[in-house]
């Protein structure tokens, strides 16, 4: 009996530690106002016939907070590269110097802070209703779980209590992010 429950509670704890991956994976996306090679993640571009990551094929670096440099393993990939990030719909205007693609990250003006924030906070909603839902599918698995009362009543309170735990975690998280955002 006492297996079923941890295995119950160790369920319920590793989809709640991967609903705080997928938040701070999600959370890398977002732009904060100053350069960083994460903000082309989801760049691809086509390499022989394949759509392939930008940093498959090429060194993405941060000369300064408002400067990204790609420079690409083969000199032919720079229109690929160009067209890739157009593509990506990111807001930034590559150009090519010969040696590498130099892309200026533009100051976030006010308004675009603000649409940044809302979009930080909505991701972090999203991961509360994963959360909420992993506490949902663990309380269900313990009612299936044909125990005495007491014991059944004492999991539920360490559920609650694992769940209070990570949507705390998930808020520090949000607010860090949206700090940072509001950071000029």
């Amino acid at each position: 009996m006492n297996e079923e429950i941890d295995f119950i509670l160790d369920s319920a704890k590793e989809s709640m530690e991967e609903a705080i991956k997928h938040l701070k994976k999600q959370l890398t996306n977002i732009r904060a106002g100053k350069a960083n090679p994460a903000m082309l993640s989801s760049v691809m571009v086509e390499y022989y016939g394949t759509m392939t990551p930008l940093n498959q094929v090429s060194n993405v670096n941060t000369p300064d907070a408002r400067t990204l440099t790609i420079q690409p393993f083969e000199k032919t990939m720079f229109k690929e590269i160009e067209k890739g990030i157009m593509n990506a719909n990111l807001g930034f205007n590559p150009m090519n110097n010969g040696e590498s693609v130099i892309i200026n990250v533009p100051p976030l003006t006010e308004e675009r802070r603000l649409q940044l924030s809302k979009q930080a906070k909505a991701e972090a909603e999203e991961a509360k209703i994963g959360v909420r839902n992993d506490r949902r599918t663990a309380m269900n698995e313990i009612k299936k779980a044909d125990l005495p009362e007491d014991v059944q009543k004492d999991t539920e309170d360490e559920i609650q209590k694992l769940t209070d735990s990570f949507i705390v975690e998930i808020d520090r998280i949000n607010t860090i992010k949206e700090k940072e955002i509001m950071t000029v």
